[in-house]
């Protein structure tokens, strides 16, 4: 599950929902979708770049395409989604091959910052140590300024299938 706040300028949404993430070939699947079950985005990153699907207010599905699945989500939903590290963010570790800092810096990690996300290890299941409730934070400068925090409750399927 995640809880989301974007404040922008004097301006603060909030949404939550259900969301699944699968890593597939290489590739990234995220589903978001509202409590009640209705799809809110779909973003789909692969070798050759990202996909975007999301109801409009008509209800017909629009898609947009990218390079990049975290500029996209900003472009297209006006805020950052953190699709290139949740993968390993969730299994609490950075993601390789990307500039991170990471603490402690021996033991398991409670505090990774990455890609301008800082991630806070909240809480970590007690029979496998994976994490199972996380906060992502991330300020943007710019007018309007704008700051997202992201809550994820993990479920246990999910938990375990990070561990691997």
């Amino acid at each position: 599950r995640f809880a989301a706040s974007v404040q922008r300028g004097g301006q603060r949404e909030s949404f939550s929902g259900r969301f699944l993430l699968m890593v597939l070939d290489g590739g990234i699947r995220l589903d978001l979708a509202s409590p009640l079950g209705n799809t809110l985005a779909r973003i789909e990153v692969g070798r050759h770049g990202a996909r975007l699907t999301a109801p409009q207010a008509d209800g017909a599905l629009a898609v947009f395409t990218g390079s990049d699945a975290d500029a996209l989500a900003q472009t297209v939903l006006g805020f950052a989604l953190p699709v290139s590290g949740l993968p390993d963010w969730i299994a609490g570790r950075a993601a390789p091959d990307r500039p991170a800092r990471v603490e402690p810096e021996d033991g398991p990690a409670q505090r990774i910052a990455q890609d301008g996300w800082t991630v806070v290890i909240d809480e970590r299941s007690a029979d496998l140590g994976t994490p199972s409730r996380l906060t992502l934070s991330r300020d943007e400068a710019g007018p309007p300024p704008t700051a997202l925090r992201l809550r994820l409750l993990l479920d246990p399927p999910l938990r375990e299938a990070a561990q691997r």
